[in-house]
């Protein structure tokens, strides 16, 4: 199991401590790293789940918020992001309360793998680079299902390898040698920015994930590659 330090605790407590570390610059890292295509991903992921006309939105691993907060593109009635940082969502309520936005989306403290939530108490789900932190997948994706809907569904966005020349080449080296280098140099945190290729490295991206979310009972509609595999996002029913 990849986890973000050489640490006698879990990875769930481990992953904790490594976002409370970072969280201070993670909206202009993660922004940065990417050079601002993670805005065009969520949106694309918005788009998969627009047709299904979602009421209540619940964003997973939602970090300081950015993909709850583009969610209310759909209009819902609600929207909450949870997340395990305190740290984290700390961010992300003064994002949210920077933009006057308290009324519409709720953040709170959160473990995706025993979450605080009813059984079916969502329509739709997003989660944007969380899935490949849980320390337990199948009991992370299994609760995500348990608290959606029969006939809900969820966009899941996470980064996977890209396959063509010269981009994977490309993607490798700045993934192995330039992002843990800036990383390190912007957040003080060495061990983040290592684990983050790791822990992309070790994920069963692809078929592999697809067979995973169907093995605990989500139908399996379809991915989508995007900016040359980078990234992917698929879309899950109950």
């Amino acid at each position: 199991m990849v986890t973000p330090y050489k640490s006698d605790n879990s990875k769930k407590a481990q992953v904790a401590d490594m976002f409370n570390n970072i969280a201070a610059k993670y909206d202009f890292l993660n922004h940065f790293f990417s050079l601002g295509i993670d805005h065009l991903w969520r949106r694309k992921a918005i788009k998969m789940i627009a047709p299904y006309k979602p009421k209540k939105i619940v964003d997973f691993a939602t970090g300081t918020g950015d993909f709850a907060i583009a969610s209310l593109k759909l209009s819902p009635e609600k929207v909450v992001g949870v997340d395990i940082s305190e740290g984290m969502l700390s961010f992300g309520n003064k994002k949210i309360e920077k933009r006057n936005l308290q009324s519409k989306v709720t953040l709170k403290y959160g473990d995706a793998e025993n979450l605080p939530f009813k059984d079916g108490e969502f329509d739709a789900f997003t989660v944007g680079f969380g899935v490949r932190n849980y320390e337990n997948l199948e009991k992370g994706l299994t609760e995500m299902k348990r608290v959606l809907r029969p006939g809900g569904v969820g966009a899941i966005l996470e980064f996977s390898k890209p396959k063509m020349f010269p981009l994977k080449q490309l993607y490798f080296a700045y993934f192995k040698w330039v992002m843990p280098l800036l990383g390190k140099w912007f957040s003080k945190d060495s061990s983040a920015y290592t684990y983050l290729p790791e822990s992309v490295m070790a994920f069963p991206e692809g078929k592999d994930f697809e067979n995973i979310c169907v093995k605990v009972g989500f139908k399996h509609l379809r991915t989508k590659p995007v900016t040359g595999g980078i990234a992917s996002i698929y879309l899950v029913q109950k």
